[in-house]
């Protein structure tokens, strides 16, 4: 693509109805935008959309889908495993060429603004668009989840959103909209049913608790298999092999082994380990359409309205 890009990877809380989700990438559909991979799980109840293009397009883009989200999802009937505030959780931009992260930053409060002001769903910043020091990190604005935070906003001014509100939307919660580099998700299934081990190899592994730097871990149960799942932030600092190969230590002090991986949305180039131990666990890992760069080459097409 010409000219600056900037990607959108939003996160919705619906992973099972998929003429929702498919309505949601539909709304998306803008000029200029081209759409690069949609996934759902049904256990994290989570969907997560990659889109890319043109700034004014990718804003658009993002605006609308909070729209379609806040539309059909209702957060008082939805269950996962998946921490969540919002029917659209988190939107962030990320630059992709000719495109800063303060731009993205500036893009996000942006899409915050007009989110409020067009479908009534208030927004907290986060990340590089943080608009307070102790809403960079997602855990942070996302800890009590919608249950507890449509309660806190009104007992306590400091957990109100950055716009709108100060109450929550109904149903529809509310939405973190931020700006950050490219980041990996990525799963892994143990052999093993046992989720206090994953528990504590997460504890070990994530940056809040001292292990690895730029790394978010969680252990859930997931298709009736523990599952480790990990954003990896800062894969300068922290590559997805040196993660795999810290989990692999860990598992054998539990007396246990990863036996299969996924990844969730696409990965940069620069994570693109192809003969890695990590990338083997990937079941018919396909570059061609799981590499950002050579998606944006040939995207998907858009569902059918």
């Amino acid at each position: 693509m010409d000219g600056p890009v900037v990607a959108c990877v939003p996160n919705f809380s619906e992973g099972v109805d998929e003429s929702c989700v498919r309505a949601i990438v539909s709304a998306m559909r803008v000029d200029g935008v081209r759409l690069l991979d949609w996934s759902m799980d049904s256990d994290h109840n989570r969907s997560v959309i990659t889109v890319a293009g043109p700034p004014a397009a990718i804003l658009e883009a993002a605006i609308r889908a909070v729209g379609q989200a806040a539309k059909t999802i209702d957060l008082t009937k939805q269950t996962g495993v998946h921490p969540r505030i919002g029917a659209a959780d988190v939107i962030p931009f990320v630059p992709v060429s000719q495109v800063s992260l303060d731009q993205c930053a500036l893009l996000a409060r942006q899409a915050g603004a007009e989110i409020w002001k067009r479908h009534g769903v208030p927004v907290y910043f986060y990340e590089a668009a943080a608009a307070r020091p102790d809403r960079a990190n997602l855990e942070d604005v996302r800890r009590g989840q919608f249950e507890e935070l449509q309660k806190l906003v009104r007992q306590d001014a400091k957990r109100r959103p950055d716009v709108g509100g100060p109450d929550l939307h109904p149903t529809a919660g509310a939405c973190a909209v931020g700006a950050r580099k490219f980041l990996v998700a990525y799963n892994l299934y143990f052999d093993s049913t046992d989720v206090a081990i994953v528990r504590a190899i997460a504890k070990e592994l994530r940056a809040s608790s001292g292990g690895m730097k730029g790394v978010k871990a969680l252990g859930v149960l997931a298709h009736g298999r523990a599952q480790l799942t990990m954003n990896i932030t800062d894969l300068q600092a922290t590559p997805v092999s040196a993660v795999y190969a810290q989990v692999l230590r860990l598992a054998d002090r539990h007396k246990t082994e990863p036996v299969e991986a996924e990844v969730i949305g696409i990965l940069p180039r620069m994570a693109f380990e192809q003969d890695s131990e990590w990338m083997r666990l990937l079941p018919e890992f396909d570059a061609a359409t799981k590499v950002l760069e050579n998606r944006l080459e040939a995207p998907q097409e858009w569902p059918e309205d």
